[in-house]
């Protein structure tokens, strides 16, 4: 079983940067993709970026792209968010999760939380305007 814990999250005024972090324990990550979603109450928790099991590929909601960066380190141990130009519609509780299924194919579905069988929980991202 495998263990995700979320840092990075904290108050930032808008146009500013933050850099989330998902650290993984107990279980190695090299063939999973990672994603990361963002819950605001009352809505769905949405996909916000997804890097594949290799890190060759990397995808991202429109709303984020451009802006947001999904990376990982050569073990999976560590997955990181990179978020530029912030604005107050991204505040949310981002999550980190690892996708079910090992080694997905490069047409794996990354936006469908539902195939995430794993989940961090969670670290507050807040932008003031």
């Amino acid at each position: 079983q495998v263990q995700l814990v979320e840092s990075g999250g904290g108050l930032v005024q808008a146009g500013g940067s933050l850099r989330l972090s998902c650290a993984a324990s107990g279980r190695t990550l090299s063939r999973y993709a990672m994603g990361w979603f963002r819950q605001v109450p009352g809505i769905e928790r949405e996909f916000v970026a997804a890097i594949n099991w290799s890190g060759s590929s990397t995808y991202y909601a429109d709303s984020v792209k451009g802006r947001f960066t999904i990376s990982g380190d050569n073990a999976k141990a560590t997955v990181f968010l990179q978020m530029n130009s912030l604005k107050p519609e991204d505040t949310a509780v981002y999550y980190c999760a690892k996708y079910r299924t090992p080694l997905a194919s490069s047409n794996f579905r990354y936006s469908e939380r539902l195939l995430y069988d794993s989940w961090g929980q969670g670290t507050q991202v807040t932008v003031s305007s």
